[in-house]
């Protein structure tokens, strides 16, 4: 028969089947899986074929008049599904719908619900996401209409309500895949854009469609009350909130390093995020812009959010423990980098970014906090640097080396060096920042300095009070003084070259008294060191000097030649002094060496015995005024310095020694007295003891006499003999 052929065909197929699935032996391993599939594909035909049956039915039911005939059959349909429980209770409303409404198009929707679902679900998996996306407005349609048709049978029905919806539920589950992938898409826009345009616009396509329906249900809420279960989505809202998390994500993702691995780690934190916001923000000018309606003005939202990222960010840098230098380069990123045509004054970004209506990232009072955070840490390192410095250079001082030399030849030690390049530093680095800070940096440099220069004249009469304790140490002390002579030179140098380079012209006002007192106190430490290297000098000259105006001296003794060839000598090392200074040593060391020959005059060591000695005395005098004078001028070259007066003094006081007729002393002391104003009565009386020709009352008469003379001193003379003392013993005795 027929059926028996079926069958046995059916069998043939089926063998036929099995033999395709079991060719090779590890195949036997998966009959069960084999097994469980085909049972599957048949209870979804069996389960079809019902449907199918029931459609048929029902057809026939909505077709017969009889209203009895319609209800006996209902039974036996309804008896018929009720074996299944959920599908038996949805499916009893569906058909109360049927008949109420002949609604067939909810029946057949609602029958092939599953397999919309399975479909749904596999458009996702393959990324087709339009198709996928409108088989779901199919099935949510289907769900949202027969809901709103129960709502308005009875609203108050909530168990069938509840009924409908867990029957859709694999829908819902379908909504939120469908919504993680549009989000997945959103995320990474600004890669997909570059890559696959497309499928951005199907995912704002997506969205629109999405918001259209939150359209309708909500203007349906409003006229009926009913609005379906996770309406409205607003998937569009999503959208932008995932946006903004991703841009908070990226610009925080940028810090690669800690201060720990990096020192530079918000330089670089700082410069990748400059790049990532400007690539991004071109792209989504140019790409990106283009994928979206023009109402979602989505450039400018973008632009917004980094705009808010980046605030927040810098915010939260401010709020860190930064280090100086840091503060700086987060306040020069913040206040100039930002809108600079490095980043937000791009030229490719304008006009749509105007970087004059672009708000601070960070308020002005968290400025001014971290400016004066920088000014206080700025103040304890200098502090701190100057110190330090001033501490190696001391070391320095005692090595056993003679200091560097400039290219000039003149010593010199690093400190100024140091210093200068430190102030330099900071100062450009606040440069960077603002004119304003600038100059406050400037202000602190030279307010440190001033400070610094105090410390520094202490430290080099420490060092000379040292040296005075044991001269043999330490071994280049004279070298070392001079390098600290030759500094404050550099040191004057320098702090004019950093006003004139970082200073405003109407700002030198508020500096004018820093700067005197930092020269003021630099001259000081330049003269008290002259002043100690001239001391070593007349150290090594005393023996020689209590050898002068002695019987040996008289005798014939190489005294000044002695003299002089030690001051050569030092002087030699003195070329090392920077001229200024040199020039000022050249001066003092002359008028010292004449002031020392006059002391020893008046020391009365000797007294002349006749006319014999006493010319003899005051040639030797004239002719070592003329070794000085010689010796000074040589040491004095190119300096256009006249000390040639200073020798003018022995010989005018060997002119009164040599006199030979006591007549005339008078006249030869009245004319020394009148050339030089300070001589005091006990230089006159000393001299004429050395003399050792006049009486006492001679001395008395003289000294009363010139009392009333006139004085006409040369208008350059220096007193020179209020800095010499007379020994006093013999001066009660002469005026007795």
């Amino acid at each position: 028969s027929t059926m028996e052929e079926t069958d046995r065909e059916a069998v043939a197929t089926a063998v036929q089947r099995v033999a395709g699935m079991l060719q090779r032996p590890d195949q036997l391993d998966k009959v069960e899986q084999y097994r469980r599939r085909e049972a599957r594909k048949k209870a979804s035909v069996e389960a079809r074929l019902k449907v199918q049956s029931y459609q048929i039915m029902l057809r026939t039911l909505s077709l017969t008049g009889n209203e009895e005939l319609r209800k006996n059959r209902l039974h036996i349909v309804f008896r018929e599904v009720a074996g299944n429980h959920l599908i038996g209770l949805v499916f009893t409303f569906c058909i109360l719908i049927v008949l109420f409404y002949s609604c067939f198009f909810f029946f057949f929707a609602f029958l092939s619900v599953p397999e919309i679902v399975r479909e749904t679900q596999d458009l996702i998996e393959r990324g087709e996401l339009l198709q996928a996306h409108r088989k779901l407005m199919d099935l949510e349609c289907s769900r949202d209409n027969l809901m709103y048709e129960q709502y308005r049978m009875d609203s108050k029905n909530t168990h069938d309500m509840n009924l409908i919806h867990t029957y859709f539920g694999d829908m819902q589950k379908l909504s939120e895949e469908l919504a993680k992938q549009l989000w997945m898409v959103v995320q990474r826009s600004l890669v997909t854009v570059r890559r696959d345009p497309t499928l951005l616009v199907s995912v704002v396509r997506i969205i629109e469609r999405e918001e259209k329906i939150d359209r309708r249900m909500l203007d349906r809420k409003k006229q009926t009350g009913f609005i379906p279960p996770g309406r409205p989505k607003k998937w569009k809202e999503k959208m932008f909130n995932i946006l903004e998390r991703t841009v908070s994500t990226r610009i925080e993702g940028t810090q690669a390093d800690t201060r720990e691995s990096d020192k530079m780690w918000l330089v670089r934190h700082l410069e990748i995020i400059r790049k990532y916001v400007l690539d991004d923000l071109l792209v989504a000018k140019t790409l990106l812009d283009q994928c979206f309606p023009p109402h979602y003005d989505i450039f400018n939202k973008l632009l917004n959010m980094y705009h808010q990222a980046l605030s927040t960010r810098m915010q939260e840098l401010a709020a860190e423990d930064l280090e100086a230098n840091e503060i700086v380069s987060l306040l020069s990123w913040v206040l100039n980098t930002y809108k600079s045509t490095e980043m937000m004054g791009y030229s490719e970004l304008s006009p749509e970014v105007d970087v004059n209506s672009l708000n601070p990232l960070i308020s002005q009072s968290v400025v001014d906090q971290l400016l004066s955070k920088y000014m206080s840490t700025l103040t304890s390192n200098i502090i701190g640097w100057l110190r330090k410095a001033l501490e190696t250079d001391k070391k320095d001082w005692i090595k056993e080396t003679e200091p560097e030399a400039d290219q000039d030849g003149y010593y010199q030690t690093t400190l100024p060096a140091i210093v200068f390049q430190m102030f330099e530093q900071n100062l450009q680095v606040a440069a960077q920042i603002n004119e304003d800070l600038k100059t406050k940096v400037l202000l602190l440099c030279l307010q440190q300095m001033n400070s610094f220069l105090t410390r520094y004249k202490d430290e080099a009469q420490l060092y000379k009070e040292e040296h005075l304790k044991n001269r043999q140490y330490p071994q280049c002390y004279v070298q070392y003084m001079i390098a600290v002579i030759n500094n404050c030179q550099t040191f004057k140098e320098s702090i004019i070259s950093l006003k004139r380079k970082y200073l405003k012209t109407e700002m030198e006002d508020t500096l004018s008294s820093s700067h005197t007192s930092m020269d003021a106190t630099l001259d000081v430490i330049a003269k008290e060191g002259c002043s100690s290297l001239l001391d070593e000098v007349f150290m090594d000259l005393e023996p020689h000097l209590n050898e002068l105006m002695t019987k040996k001296w008289l005798m014939g003794s190489n005294a000044v030649g002695t003299i002089c060839v030690t001051v050569e000598d030092y002087f030699n090392d003195f070329a090392k002094i920077k001229k200024p200074y040199r020039k000022t040593m050249t001066i003092e060391a002359h008028r010292r060496v004449v002031v020392e020959y006059i002391r020893a005059i008046m020391l009365k060591r000797i007294s002349f015995k006749n006319a014999e000695e006493r010319k003899e005395g005051a040639e030797r005098m004239i002719k070592e005024a003329e070794q000085f004078r010689f010796l000074f001028k040589k040491l004095a070259a190119g300096s256009g310095e006249d000390t040639e007066g200073l020798c003018d003094i022995i010989e005018a006081i060997a002119e009164v020694i040599k006199l030979t007729d006591p007549s005339l002393l008078y006249l030869e002391v009245s004319t020394l007295v009148s050339k030089y104003p300070d001589i005091r009565d006990d230089h006159i009386a000393a001299l004429l003891t050395v003399r050792g020709d006049a009486s006492r009352d001679m001395k008395q008469t003289i000294i009363e006499t010139l009392d009333q003379g006139p004085s006409q001193p040369n208008p350059n003379y220096v007193p020179i003999f209020k800095e010499i003392t007379v020994p006093t013993l013999t001066v009660p005795k002469l005026l007795k």
